[in-house]
């Protein structure tokens, strides 16, 4: 949140941040915290609905519903005027929840997300153990399914570092999701940027632009 760089440009365009955390904490659950890629931390931003997981990890219920009310009852935003963005797991979630609430977002970018949860490690690890083994499941939180019926239609963007490590992994898979926006007539500016790898470095050298992105579609 800090390294990232994006306080002053938020203040310059006058755009509020809220970084919420990308998972639930100390719930009791045995095993969350045995793997860095899967519980603590790695909600995955879906609503869980197997066991002991979908009684705590409903990411998806409470950064599209829950933190919005709780942001308009307290904050002095704007609830009509409401973007998303993030970075890998996050980037995943901010593709989703725009795909999914195209009323609710006005704009939506990600740094190197999981753009095709589905057929990456990463992706089927989390989907199975929180959604199950049925596959249909899986699409609904899936950009590169959701995209193909979605009616967002707005501008997305997204950087990608060619020389990033997860890239090369196939777990990030942009070009899945590049290939189903052009299947689907959905606007996308896929930007990949020469030597960058999935750091905060990345990220801070090009977080100027993308806030200048959601200040556009916001700010207006």
């Amino acid at each position: 949140m800090a390294k990232a760089g994006a306080q002053p440009f938020a203040a310059k365009y006058g755009l509020m941040l809220v970084a919420p955390d990308t998972s639930p904490r100390n719930t009791g659950i045995a095993g969350e915290n045995d793997d860095w890629d899967f519980g603590s931390g790695a909600g995955f931003y879906v609503d869980a609905t197997v066991e002991p997981w979908a009684s705590h990890y409903r990411m998806y219920s409470y950064i599209v519903h829950e933190l919005p009310a709780l942001i308009a009852e307290h904050l002095p935003a704007q609830p009509e005027r409401q973007g998303v963005f993030g970075h890998s797991m996050g980037g995943h979630g901010a593709l989703i929840c725009a795909l999914k609430n195209p009323e609710e977002y006005q704009s939506v970018s990600a740094f190197a997300p999981i753009a095709a949860p589905m057929r990456c490690p990463w992706g089927q690890k989390a989907f199975t153990n929180y959604l199950g083994s049925d596959r249909e499941n899986w699409c609904a939180y899936d950009a590169s399914e959701l995209v193909l019926t979605a009616n967002y239609k707005r501008p997305i963007l997204i950087d990608q570092g060619t020389a990033d490590l997860f890239l090369e992994q196939q777990q990030l898979l942009p070009e899945v999701f590049q290939q189903a926006c052009d299947q689907a007539g959905q606007p996308l500016n896929l930007r990949f940027q020469e030597g960058y790898n999935h750091s905060y470095y990345f990220i801070a050298t090009f977080i100027g632009e993308h806030i200048r992105f959601h200040a556009a579609a916001l700010c207006v």
